[in-house]
């Protein structure tokens, strides 16, 4: 029955709670669009303000964001932001719960993005 119980344990904890990885923005340089989708969740209005080269933006708050992100390959490694990290940490966490495979949120946001380039 220990052995059962055991074995429970580890493979809930294998694929029960999913391992939530995480970069600094400052650390991102590119992404292979290939390979990789760079994903905004920021409002469109934020967005139009300025924007990391070849972002997806899906507004997080948007009622329909589950179907937006739908289309997107749940097998291409996903980077999301949003202004400040909040959003893209709930983002990241929908997306995994969605299926996607490997969501790496980009801490920070845009707003420290945009200080180490000036």
């Amino acid at each position: 029955m220990k052995n059962i119980l055991f074995f429970i344990i580890l493979i809930s904890a294998q694929f029960g709670f999913a391992q939530m990885e995480s970069r600094s923005i400052t650390e991102f340089k590119s992404f292979d669009s290939s390979k990789e989708i760079l994903l905004d969740v920021r409002t469109p209005k934020e967005f139009a303000e300025g924007y990391i080269d070849g972002a997806l933006n899906i507004d997080w708050f948007s009622p329909n964001f589950n179907q937006k992100v739908a289309s997107i390959d749940k097998n291409k490694t996903i980077y999301v932001y949003c202004k400040k990290g909040g959003r893209s940490l709930k983002s990241q966490a929908r997306l995994k719960e969605l299926g996607f495979l490997h969501v790496i949120n980009l801490e920070g946001g845009y707003d420290m993005w945009k200080l180490s380039k000036d």
